[in-house]
């Protein structure tokens, strides 16, 4: 072979393994630098709903092969929970997993869209509600002018009423301090006769165990279980009815926009997967605790169909009175009414 072939040969030869080299090393070098969120939910750390939240956010990291990366805070980690959308708007945070009734001094819809008290009975209606019947759209209304997008929402599941007293009827709301969040179960208190205190879900264990309240309005039988509550409050409301609270994941709305269109659908399929993983994985841990409950020293209480009947006539009542709020609060009430109508709940 002559050196001039020779010398081609090896030209040829180099050259394709450089080729090789640059086409490996390539997507290292083309990768842009991850996408980094802090998010901060309203759960404490040890809650059920906190622990779904937190595999969301390492799917999302799997299913963006690494390109977003969203840190989970539990509430009051970075500010109060009160503050979590000042702190969005501030780029503080650049997510949140929130109850939006917590905005409702910023505009009263916020509450009667992410809570309509004594209205729903099964998880899947309110879900479908959200999804098909334009509740989330008006919750992407409702944070819009704050700058914020809200990508997905979920719920816990039906909640119960934590008290050191049996809670039967009606008539056992009377003179009982019980804590509420702002909004609808707030004034339905007071017209049942019960003292409302107002305090931030991290403090309620402290306050039932000081006697500052007897009663607590939080999450599921099981979710107060894990914060501790039964211990100083053995009797439950179960299976419960007043309340089935909404919780969303929104973002930033500059973040979102800056979102590649795949990373958009990624988290918005995400959301719908963690949402019926947390309605799942608590509706089992309540199931398991009410089988647990004699042993103990709880006692779950069931309240007989005609007292269930007169509270949700009172909450009808006051649905109608928070209809002169504003007039998104209006239509985030008869949105609702409509539904309910085809469910049956409601003449």
């Amino acid at each position: 072979m002559s050196t001039k072939r020779l010398s081609a040969k090896r030209f040829i030869v180099s050259a394709v393994v450089l080729m090789v080299a640059v086409a490996l090393a390539a997507p290292a070098w083309a990768q842009p630098a991850p996408i980094k969120w802090k998010a901060q939910t309203l759960w404490n750390a040890q809650e059920r709903p906190q622990k779904t939240f937190e595999d969301f956010c390492k799917r999302v990291k799997v299913l963006t092969n690494g390109r977003l990366e969203i840190e989970p805070f539990p509430a009051g980690a970075i500010v109060p929970t009160n503050e979590t959308l000042t702190a969005l708007q501030g780029n503080v945070l650049q997510a949140i997993h929130v109850w939006p009734g917590y905005f409702s001094g910023r505009n009263p819809a916020f509450a009667a869209l992410s809570d309509f008290i004594f209205a729903y009975e099964q998880p899947w209606e309110l879900d479908a509600f959200m999804h098909y019947k334009g509740g989330l759209e008006m919750l992407r209304e409702l944070y819009k002018p704050f700058g914020a997008y809200t990508v997905g929402v979920m719920c816990w599941g039906v909640e119960s009423w934590p008290s050191k007293k049996p809670i039967r009827n009606m008539d056992d709301f009377k003179g009982l301090k019980i804590r509420e969040p702002q909004g609808m179960e707030a004034e339905f208190m007071a017209k049942a006769g019960a003292s409302v205190v107002v305090l931030p879900g991290t403090e309620v264990f402290s306050a039932m165990d000081k006697g500052v309240i007897d009663a607590t309005n939080w999450g599921t039988a099981s979710i107060n279980d894990k914060t501790g509550i039964h211990q100083v409050a053995p009797f439950f409301t179960y299976p419960g009815f007043h309340s089935m609270p909404v919780g969303d994941f929104t973002v930033r709305q500059a973040d979102w926009d800056k979102l590649p269109a795949d990373i958009k659908e990624i988290l918005t399929t995400a959301c719908r997967e963690w949402a019926w993983d947390t309605i799942e994985k608590v509706a089992m841990d309540d199931a398991k605790l009410v089988s647990e409950a004699k042993s103990k020293g709880m006692t779950p209480i069931a309240w007989a169909p005609e007292d269930r009947a007169k509270a949700r006539k009172i909450a009808q009542d006051i649905w109608q009175g928070w209809k002169s709020r504003n007039e998104q609060t209006k239509r985030a009430i008869e949105l609702q009414e409509a539904w309910l109508r085809e469910l049956g709940r409601i003449q």
